[in-house]
């Protein structure tokens, strides 16, 4: 019997390995720079080629697509969502979009289809003036600066008052954003829907809680939020609106929301599971792989398992003070505090932390289980309290831009717009079979 053959964006080892246990064919495509030697022995090949690249890895797996077709397009990771969705419809497959997959990659766009459609209208402008910027923050009072595409909080500046407008403008300049949108200010719990879509029917599978300390970026989550049956009704309500509007059709999609005084408000959705993490908070509590549902669309119509609910489920992110870190202690302690189940640090002697400019800049996480919310919040916020990272400040000033960000990890922000300029001589870098 033929093993079903797929196609693979992007995405770390272990997403391959999951896809592989299932006993699939697997063509992964991948970047030369985060290639891992790992996931080798678990192709049937391996193409070391830039996946945004659109005009190469499109004739490359359009050929290969002849040659023995592919069940299914699938990638888990944000950068290669919208190549995903053009290749699924170039080789008439089903699946996602290249619609669909946009407008949850544009924010603009998707900002203008919910208030067209009158889900959770914000207030909004793309690409404003200096002085249009003036005049709508005054207008609003307060307001939020951020990319047109991107995640992981990348270039999301908030503009607290009037008076910090002029601050945030020359910010912008000399941070490199270009393609932009400012939206009203939201207030209130912040807040993920982790839903799985079969057939354009959607499925709420989790309500994931957010703590950001008062910044962008995220510092922990918890599975499940703690909520009334009202809003929680209204934000599953709202959520279902959205993925019926961008025509979502199968698999995962992770929607943030926050919870004003006047209602939910979406602040930006995904076509993929929530990074972070999130998709293993949401196995521990509900039993539900969303990355192993996923692969498994491409055999059976509805994969979802019956979820069920078996206390929750948290993660608290580690931070510490920018510059060269000179010793990380106490991860063997909190390995074994009460309810931990995973500790990762992610620096050692000699990194460089940056300030928390995105969520790339954070140094680690702590996971652990408890019987409630609160409980499991409480447990991994006090075992990372005892994972210590000393640093001594760094010589020079951190002034990277957001082209700086995006080369570090080797991503474009529209690969689209990226192939208009991109040199036609283009070629993938190694084929491995």
């Amino acid at each position: 019997m033929t093993a079903t053959r797929v196609l693979v964006l992007g995405g770390k080892a272990g997403i391959i390995r999951k896809a592989r246990a299932l006993g699939y064919e697997i063509v992964h495509v991948q970047k030369p720079s985060a290639f891992d030697a790992s996931v080798v022995e678990h192709c049937a090949q391996l193409l070391l080629v830039d996946f945004q690249d659109v005009p190469t890895v499109t004739a490359l797996v359009r050929a290969l697509h002849e040659q023995q077709p592919f069940a299914r397009v699938f990638t888990q990771t944000e950068a290669a969502q919208v190549v995903a969705g053009h290749l699924t419809d170039a080789l008439g497959l089903p699946g996602n979009s290249a619609r669909t997959t946009r407008l949850l990659h544009d924010k603009s766009a998707l900002r203008s289809l919910l208030n067209e459609r009158g889900i959770g209208p914000v207030a909004t402008l793309s690409r404003p003036t200096h002085r249009e910027l003036q005049d709508f923050v005054k207008a609003h009072g307060a307001a939020v600066l951020k990319p047109t595409m991107g995640s992981g909080s990348l270039g999301v500046r908030v503009i607290g008052s009037p008076d910090e407008t002029d601050a945030a403008w020359a910010w912008r300049q000399e941070f490199g954003l270009d393609a932009f949108l400012v939206e009203q200010l939201l207030v209130g719990e912040e807040l993920s829907v982790e839903t799985f879509s079969s057939g354009g029917r959607h499925t709420v599978v989790a309500v994931t809680g957010k703590e950001t300390g008062g910044g962008t970026v995220e510092l922990g989550h918890v599975v499940p939020a703690t909520m009334t049956d009202r809003d929680r009704d209204a934000v599953h309500a709202m959520v279902l609106d959205l993925l019926d509007a961008v025509g979502l059709v199968d698999g995962p999609a992770h929607t943030e929301l926050i919870l004003t005084a006047e209602g939910p408000r979406v602040v930006e959705s995904h076509s993929r599971r929530g990074g972070d993490r999130i998709n293993e908070l949401v196995r521990l509590v509900h039993g539900v792989d969303l990355e192993e549902a996923t692969y498994r669309l491409a055999e059976v119509p509805d994969p979802l398992p019956e979820a069920v609910t078996d206390g929750a489920a948290a993660i608290r992110f580690l931070v510490a003070r920018p510059g060269v870190v000179t010793s990380v202690t106490g991860a063997g302690d909190a390995e074994c505090a009460p309810g931990v189940v995973d500790v990762d640090v992610q620096v050692d002697e000699g990194d460089t932390v940056h300030p928390l400019r995105w969520s790339e800049d954070r140094c680690g996480y702590v996971v652990a289980r408890a019987e409630d919310a609160a409980t499991a919040v409480r447990r991994a916020a006090e075992a990372a309290a005892l994972v210590t990272i000393t640093t001594e400040p760094a010589t020079g000033q951190d002034t990277a831009t957001l082209g700086d960000l995006l080369e570090e990890v080797d991503e474009v922000l529209d690969p689209f717009a990226a192939a208009t300029t991109r040199a036609t001589d283009a070629r993938p870098q190694g084929v491995r079979q």
